[in-house]
């Protein structure tokens, strides 16, 4: 039962959000990437809470609060997303194809359009996104058996 409504949820939130915009936001000075572009923005407290609260509202629902990918709504979707708390996994995606998957939409994943979020936003998103793996809990050390006498 909380799967589907979950799943409607998710569904109405996305058509409210893209129905209320009245219209593009005018963009700051950060340009859209060029092909091989490194992330232009230099992070702040500020930049990167905006960030974060960014991926709370358009990218957990999937994404999962760590980043791990694993959710009920992913599951329920048939998606399979990368475990972004493991720092390999982003390791080989250049700063500007993470952009544009983010700004375009891919696949079932919609567009973070100009309307919610700014470019240097978005910048910012990448950069909080790339430090998930900083924020997860450190394992405990595996115990070892102890040799009896």
């Amino acid at each position: 039962m909380l799967k589907p409504l979950l799943f409607v949820s998710a569904v109405v939130l996305f058509g409210i959000s893209a129905s209320s915009a009245t219209g593009p936001r005018p963009q700051d000075a950060t340009p859209a990437p060029a092909s091989g572009q490194k992330n232009p923005v230099k992070p702040t407290a500020q930049s990167l809470a905006r960030a974060k609260e960014i991926y709370a509202v358009d990218c957990a629902l999937c994404h999962g609060d760590s980043g791990d990918g694993k959710t009920d709504l992913a599951k329920d979707m048939q998606l399979t997303l990368a475990n972004w708390t493991d720092a390999k996994t982003l390791a080989d995606k250049p700063d500007d194809e993470l952009f544009s998957t983010i700004r375009n939409g891919k696949g079932k994943m919609p567009a973070e359009e100009t309307g919610r979020a700014k470019d240097d936003e978005v910048w910012n998103l990448i950069i909080y996104i790339r430090a998930l793996p900083k924020q997860q809990p450190v394992a405990p050390p595996s115990a070892t058996p102890s040799a009896s006498n």
